[in-house]
């Protein structure tokens, strides 16, 4: 008979987690592409992928307070359910804005970072998959952190770009800040990998 609780169902969490910030980037993505009128369609999605992903993470940490031996230490099972949760929930913000904003046209730097974020959203799916096989994956964190800065210097040639050419303060201000909440989706994906590499130096 065990005494003290243990669980692999972590894996399972965070492989769905995984899945359902693939499926908002991948809405997002598309949304991006087809311009603003498929934006709040994709607004409602997202948010309602956001509650779900919210669900997991309860769930993780009301397990995380109730068993006693976990697979990996409780403070990197905390800290990769958390920084998952950041990057649906600036990906939703991001996306919020846009519509609330009335962005009339979708900047080609948007297009292209909802790639990234798509990419990398496909790698965390790769990594949390390989987290729970038991397989390498330090590949996959390396990834994550190459698409992230790729996206950094692309947000910002496109807020330098903004500053040169737009007239309009107000629209400048709304551009700058859809860019700084995509910048944060992409910046909390790193987060997901470097706490990934703080699980293989220490389970390595």
């Amino acid at each position: 008979m065990r005494l003290l609780p243990r669980t692999e169902k972590f894996f399972h969490f965070f492989v769905e987690q995984a899945g359902l910030i693939h499926e908002a980037a991948q809405i997002f993505r598309k949304a991006a592409e087809n311009g603003p009128a498929s934006m709040h369609e994709a607004e409602i999605a997202i948010a309602r992928l956001e509650q779900k992903g919210d669900e997991i993470i309860h769930e993780v940490f009301t397990r995380l307070n109730q068993t006693f031996i976990t697979p990996l230490d409780p403070e990197d099972i905390h800290s990769l359910a958390s920084h998952m949760d950041d990057v649906l929930d600036a990906l939703e913000e991001a996306v919020h804005r846009i519509v609330a904003y009335r962005i009339t046209k979708i900047p080609t730097p948007i297009i292209q970072v909802s790639h990234i974020i798509e990419s990398c959203a496909v790698v965390l799916q790769k990594a949390f998959t390989a987290l729970a096989e038991d397989k390498p994956l330090l590949e996959h964190a390396i990834e994550i952190n190459r698409l992230e800065d790729q996206a950094d210097h692309l947000i910002r040639a496109a807020v330098a770009e903004l500053f040169e050419q737009e007239k309009d303060p107000i629209s400048l201000i709304k551009l700058k800040e859809i860019y700084e909440y995509l910048e944060s989706t992409t910046d909390y994906c790193e987060d997901v990998a470097d706490a990934l590499q703080n699980v293989i130096v220490k389970n390595g």
